[in-house]
């Protein structure tokens, strides 16, 4: 009989497993390899050494870069206080060469000098407020070693160039940057890292079950939806969660991706095996009858018992099912519905209600 109520419907996806991540290890330096700690196959962790390059001319560099840096800090200090000092003398002599022309141009009005050597005397003065400016501007453009100025810029310029070797050593130690497995190693010790991918790693727990569905069977997906994902080699059910519903594979096709992520904590399941994903849609609410009932493959037709209990055919449409039920549009509740469609009985019969 059609009744009012809710299912709980699926939509049926193939697919295959996928790494949740999988990362292209390369390297820009050109020294060669001192060692490799890890094969094919290796479980690595994050942060865990896979080679090292050898550092030696990094470490001369590195060395020569800081004797640099220590000359260019005395240097820049030295340049400092002699432009101070000079500052200072310049000031001095501007000061004394002041007094002289003040005495000269009290001579001058008592009449006991010539105008001539005051004139003389305030070109002097002249010259040293020049000179005091100039030095005071030098100052000012070396600044100090700690602040700002020309010399301080020559010292971090120069830190600068040392902490770029440091960088370059750091980056001799190859580290993993995910908890994964080594699926390809391309480098032996002695060897030139050169431009090549030297490791490939993939990150295998969580993983990813990618399934491929139709516009109609992804349309109600969506993302946080429980998934069960069938693992065949593995004669495996295992429990996910939908983290994506991405759009159509190939532009003008009709192929879409449902990304589902399962935890993996023993590595069992692999990327590449096969899978068959049963994602679960929102709830459905109507008329409900056996998935059983329809008369045709394309699920438009179920056969009626009236209250002569005559069998008649009724045109439905389904709406959605859950493997066992299903929900449609086109009967009334309480009608009595043939539930085996397969059943060899036809319109017009008569039957006898169980």
């Amino acid at each position: 009989m059609a009744s009012v109520g809710t299912i709980q419907p699926a939509s049926q996806l193939a697919g295959i497993i996928a790494p949740y991540e999988n990362v292209a290890i390369q390297t820009t330096l050109v020294e060669p390899t001192d060692a490799v700690y890890v094969q094919e196959g290796d479980h690595v962790t994050k942060g865990e050494v896979l080679a090292r390059l050898d550092t030696a001319d990094l470490q001369a560099q590195l060395a020569s870069d800081l004797a640099n840096t220590q000359h260019t800090y005395y240097q820049g200090s030295l340049s400092i206080a002699q432009g101070q000092n000079a500052l200072h003398q310049a000031q001095t002599t501007l000061r004394t060469d002041q007094l002289n022309l003040q005495r000269d141009q009290t001579l001058l009005r008592q009449g006991y000098i010539a105008a001539q050597a005051v004139d003389a005397q305030l070109e002097t003065v002249r010259n040293d407020e020049q000179t005091v400016n100039s030095d005071r501007a030098a100052v000012q453009e070396n600044g100090s070693i700690g602040g700002q100025g020309l010399q301080a810029a020559s010292v971090a310029q120069a830190r600068a160039l040392a902490q770029q070797v440091r960088v370059q050593i750091a980056k001799a130690t190859i580290i993993s940057p995910i908890n994964g497995v080594v699926v390809n190693r391309n480098l032996n010790p002695g060897e030139y890292p050169g431009n090549r991918q030297i490791f490939t790693l993939q990150q295998v727990d969580p993983i990813f079950a990618i399934v491929h569905g139709s516009g109609a069977q992804i349309a109600r997906i969506r993302t946080g939806g429980r998934a069960t994902v069938l693992l065949s080699d593995l004669n495996e059910a295992v429990p996910g969660t939908v983290v994506g519903v991405l759009n159509q594979i190939v532009p003008g096709s009709t192929d879409f991706l449902v990304k589902v992520v399962l935890s993996n904590p023993r590595g069992r399941i692999r990327p590449g095996m096969a899978v068959q994903a049963s994602v679960a849609l929102p709830p459905l609410h109507g008329i409900r009858i056996p998935l059983t009932a329809f008369t045709d493959q394309n699920h438009t037709q179920i056969m009626t018992v009236n209250g002569q209990h005559v069998v008649q055919v009724a045109h439905v449409s389904e709406v959605g099912d859950d493997g066992v039920t299903a929900v449609v549009v086109g009967v009334a509740p309480g009608t009595r519905v043939v539930s085996n469609g397969m059943a060899s009985v036809g319109t017009g019969e008569k039957v006898t209600l169980q």
